[in-house]
């Protein structure tokens, strides 16, 4: 483990009574999870809104034929947003320092707001990707500053697992966004529904916050002491309040006696403050493996990652698509029940040992769906007609499976399953509504982005194990690490700054995605993420420092003391008890 430094005696248990220290919290003190939960609701706004994409983007493609026949344009529409988001959050660093947390997370519900009504109206894919834009600056801009407000108005000994309850919004928004696609499958405008409901949560956290103070340490960094004590006594017990307010002023008065302390930040300062470019480092290396791991390929794309496993219909693919986000929301109540009880550093080399298992099997699995597909062939019934042209002048048609028969493109063409066993030779035929319409006239199920496979039920176990060890650790724990690992001074900026590239990572991982799919095909996909998580668990081991249990103060102090410590599953000595 790298770093050892902890707080005082009453942090420097083993974190055993974290959980239930929450729910006590909840008795005694309701205002600090009303801060909590008010502020989350930016995570559940984020969560539903990278979440509905997945299955609105089904009917979408039913709508308008432009996006069903361009995979780019099916990229874009997903991937605006976090090119939106990308913006927000650089931006929302330096607004998260000049007008403050509750202020940005204001500003970032009208942007949900307004998105949203976009969307639900857009007459075309062109006004539908600007309302996507709108959403991911509010998505960014919420990203950093929902999980910044909750830790600096969370008491050190409880922060991780009010943080977590940041990440748990953002999966449950994700888990509801695929009941909300379910439940509008069959109503008129489906994804206008879908995608314009988001306006509801936005309001109401607009309300919520409007009637919240200020992040306390804000304050104070501000000049706003008054504000900022009055804040803090709400927050703390009478026994704790004195010594966090002394905190605060010793951490404001060592700034101000900095030399450039009137200098404009910039990239190249932080790189040069030692203890800023160690947070940095690990900060934004775990948000960058976060999404190279592959995360939001299944969350973006999962009812297309289980119709690429055989499932045809999308109201099958929305239903078990629902299983993995269900499970993703599961995965971050264990993160707050764990993350101060374990530490930050080893659920994370917990999470990304499942991660690299469940990509391995992701990876056999849909090598065996796609080398062992059901073979093409043409039958005496009124589907002859619409043979699939490739497939009629092809040399070595006895050769032709179902996968060969998806890729043809003059035109585009998909395979009508065998009516008696999908996994019996079927028929390759031109792809539109009349021929879809045909095939299930004839009871036969009909694929234009999978094939049939005995080897499906094995991709959704990859796909849920893949959650389920994902979800506490890669999930959750960069975002609680980058909210604690920074000085007060540089906070928002450097939150900033691991946030953007947050999301340009998954701009890059959500824009090439189907692509890759297309191109070189899921197993060697899921491959590539696998190895990327081997870089990932090795760049844990000896870049990120263990911030369990310590106050924000502290951690500096921890930065500037880190040494390379492998046995990170040891207790460390409590520097307190040393004389």
């Amino acid at each position: 483990m790298e770093g050892g430094i902890h707080g005082g005696s009453s942090n420097s248990d083993d974190g055993s009574s974290t959980f239930r220290d929450c729910f006590s919290l909840a008795w005694k003190n309701p205002y600090v999870l009303r801060l909590a939960f008010s502020a989350g609701i930016g995570g559940f706004l984020f969560g539903y809104d990278t979440g509905v994409i997945s299955g609105a983007l089904l009917y979408i493609r039913d709508d308008f034929k432009s996006v069903d026949s361009s995979t780019v344009l099916q990229e874009t529409i997903v991937s605006m947003a976090i090119a939106g988001a990308i913006i927000g959050a650089a931006i929302g660093g330096w607004m998260n320092d000049r007008f403050g947390r509750r202020t940005v997370i204001l500003i970032a519900d009208f942007l949900f707001f307004i998105g949203a009504v976009v969307m639900a109206a857009s007459p075309g894919p062109s006004l539908l990707i600007v309302g996507r834009v709108f959403v991911g600056l509010g998505v960014g801009m919420a990203s950093m500053t929902s999980p910044l407000y909750i830790s600096e108005a969370s008491p050190p000994k409880i922060r991780g697992a009010l943080v977590s309850t940041n990440g748990f919004l953002i999966t449950g928004g994700q888990f509801l966004s695929y009941l909300i696609n379910l439940a509008f499958t069959k109503a008129p405008g489906t994804w206008r529904w879908m995608l314009g409901i988001a306006g509801l949560p936005a309001l109401l956290q607009f309300i919520l916050m409007f009637l919240l103070p200020e992040s306390p340490r804000w304050l104070y960094r501000k000049g706003r002491s008054e504000e900022a004590e009055r804040i803090l006594r709400k927050i703390y017990s009478e026994n704790e309040v004195e010594g966090e307010i002394r905190d605060l002023k010793e951490s404001v008065e060592a700034e101000i006696k900095e030399k450039e302390i009137s200098e404009k930040i910039s990239l190249i300062k932080l790189l040069k403050t030692k203890t800023v470019r160690r947070g940095l480092y690990a900060g934004v290396g775990l948000q960058i493996f976060q999404q190279f791991v592959g995360i939001n390929t299944v969350m973006y794309y999962s009812p297309s990652i289980v119709q690429l496993a055989g499932f045809a219909s999308n109201e099958t693919a929305l239903l078990l698509s629902l299983v993995t986000a269900g499970l993703n929301a599961l995965g971050s109540i264990v993160s707050i029940y764990f993350i101060d009880r374990t530490g930050r550093k080893k659920l994370l080399v917990i999470s990304l040992f499942g991660v690299i298992i469940s990509l391995g099997i992701l990876t056999a699995v849909f090598h065996e769906t796609t080398s062992h597909s059901p073979l093409v062939r043409i039958t005496n019934t009124p589907l002859k007609a619409y043979t699939c042209p490739d497939y009629s002048f092809a040399d070595n048609s006895a050769s032709w499976d179902c996968m060969k028969c998806l890729k043809a493109s003059s035109p585009d063409c998909g395979f009508c399953a065998s009516g008696t066993n999908k996994l019996f030779p079927g028929e390759c035929l031109v792809a539109n509504d009349t021929v879809k319409g045909l095939c299930h006239g004839e009871d036969r199920l009909w694929y234009t982005r999978g094939c049939p496979s005995k080897f499906g039920w094995l991709a959704l176990i990859g796909l849920a194990l893949y959650i389920i060890f994902f979800s506490p650790g890669m999930g959750t724990v960069p975002w609680i690490v980058n909210s604690e690992i920074y000085p007060l001074r540089y906070r928002g900026v450097c939150g900033g700054v691991a946030a953007t590239a947050n999301w340009i990572s998954n701009l890059i991982v959500a824009q090439s995605f189907l692509s890759l799919t297309q191109s070189i095909g899921p197993s060697w996909t899921f491959l590539i993420f696998g190895l990327i998580s081997v870089v990932a668990l090795l760049f844990v081991l000896t870049c990120v420092p263990e911030t369990k249990g310590l106050p924000i103060e502290e951690v500096e102090q921890m930065l500037e003391k880190r040494a390379l410590h492998f046995k990170f599953w040891e207790k460390r000595t409590d520097p307190s008890d040393k004389t």
